[in-house]
């Protein structure tokens, strides 16, 4: 039986480190115990039941795989309710939640970063209509530490260990203390829930907050990249189109055999090998196997589907190889505006200074605040005349929310006046 927050001095929930006065209570157990895992049709239907007679906000995670399997599917659901208790759900056994989705579908779900969990949720018909983020939460209120082990420490008092957040829980069956693990990530979701919500009630940054867990739920999800082997790390020391073909032929060969072997890509053959074949292309299964990254047995496993991919590449007409950089859809790099465009590096300057201003006395990130993207496309390229309904309209299109509109557009407006009447633009 774990402590209740009420049994242990209060802690300072601020945003500062309030934890420091007073010791931190370890959450070792679950209030009712580790409950089993739901594998079956007929568990699955005694947890909406359940969940259906609980009452208030609903806690929800997910465990994925990452770095183990392709794709980031959950491997375990989490789900806490008053009233009902805690739920743990195999969604590899159980892939259809739509039954729990529907007598939840009124209901506020409680995430911690929840735009990692969404997407696999959604894989399973787990949709909330209703989003309290705790992290975001903790991020307005200007928390300096946001993961949900601090948030737990520094707003309810108690340690939450997160040792098995990496592990590989495609596992079965899932260890007790994996479980245990799970299990409390859930159990004072709500509790921090209520706090926060608290918190942001007297800062006077609830609206806002409502406005970015809305916009979590509405903002579609970014198209797919044109050229996701453009993002294999190390690729800048590849310099000619033809090394970039190998990178690309190689990078989607073991993306073909991630799949089909349902692992990660990384676990197939790391980034380093890939840049390595570019740099240095074999012919021969000696010279693949002279390189210093294909020296582990997992590279060598598939080492007739590299060399393949390498002489394809190698087979390439000029024309079909890749360009060297792709052309972006937005401003140049910022460090080269100076040279391009002077008048422009000064608006950004200007612009970066009053967002990081306002984002100081209003105690968060100039992130989250204003989408750094959204500084930069401004700047860039302002409004003809740059009042504050022209850059409130521009940045309104950019995709910033109402709040934060209301925030920046008549700051911004004045630093842009600021240069054109110093005669700087």
């Amino acid at each position: 039986m774990v402590s209740t927050a009420s049994e242990s001095e209060p802690v300072q929930s601020d945003g500062t480190e309030g934890a420091a006065e007073t010791a931190a209570v370890p959450l070792l157990e679950p209030r009712e115990g580790v409950p089993s895992v739901v594998m079956d049709a007929e568990g699955l239907e005694r947890v909406i039941a359940a969940f259906a007679a609980g009452e208030g906000p609903v806690a929800v995670d997910a465990e994925r795989a990452s770095g183990y399997r392709y794709g980031q599917r959950a491997y375990l659901i989490q789900l806490r309710r008053e009233g009902a208790g805690s739920a743990l759900i195999d969604p590899i056994a159980c892939p259809d939640l739509s039954g729990l989705d529907e007598i939840l579908a009124d209901t506020e779900m409680v995430l911690h970063a929840a735009n990692q969990d969404l997407p696999c949720l959604a894989e399973v018909g787990l949709v909330p209509r209703r989003l309290f983020d705790t992290e975001l939460a903790g991020r307005l209120l200007g928390y300096p530490r946001v993961g949900l082990g601090s948030m737990v420490e520094n707003v309810l008092g108690f340690l939450l260990e997160k040792g098995h957040s990496a592990a590989d829980w495609s596992t079965r069956p899932l260890p007790d203390d994996w479980l245990r693990y799970a299990a409390l990530d859930v159990e004072l979701l709500v509790e921090l829930r209520d706090a926060l919500h608290a918190e942001l009630t007297e800062a006077g940054k609830l609206d806002w907050a409502m406005e970015e867990f809305a916009a979590i739920l509405t903002t579609p999800p970014k198209a797919p990249r044109p050229d996701p082997w453009r993002r294999t790390s190390g690729i800048h020391r590849v310099r000619n189109r033809r090394a970039l073909a190998i990178v690309r032929e190689v990078w989607e060969a073991r993306d073909a055999i991630a799949q089909e072997r349902d692992l990660s890509p990384g676990r197939v053959l790391q980034d380093t090998a890939i840049v390595e074949l570019a740099l240095n292309p074999p012919k021969t299964p000696a010279e693949l196997q002279a390189l210093p990254a294909m020296r582990n047995r997992g590279a060598r496993r598939h080492q007739s589907a590299w060399l393949r991919a390498v002489s394809r590449a190698r087979a390439l007409p000029d024309r079909g190889l890749p360009e060297a950089n792709l052309p972006g859809d937005g401003p140049p790099p910022a460090h080269r505006w100076a040279e391009r465009d002077p008048e422009a590096a000064k608006r950004l300057t200007a612009a970066k200074a009053a967002v990081a201003a306002l984002a100081d006395e209003h105690s968060m990130p100039t992130e989250n605040l204003l989408q750094p993207d959204s500084v930069r496309r401004l700047a860039w390229a302002p409004p003809a005349e740059p009042t504050p309904e022209t850059i409130g309209a521009a940045l309104s299109a950019l995709g910033a929310r109402a709040w934060q509109v209301g925030l920046v557009a008549t700051p911004l407006a004045k630093a842009f006046g600021r240069l054109e009447t110093k005669g700087d633009l």
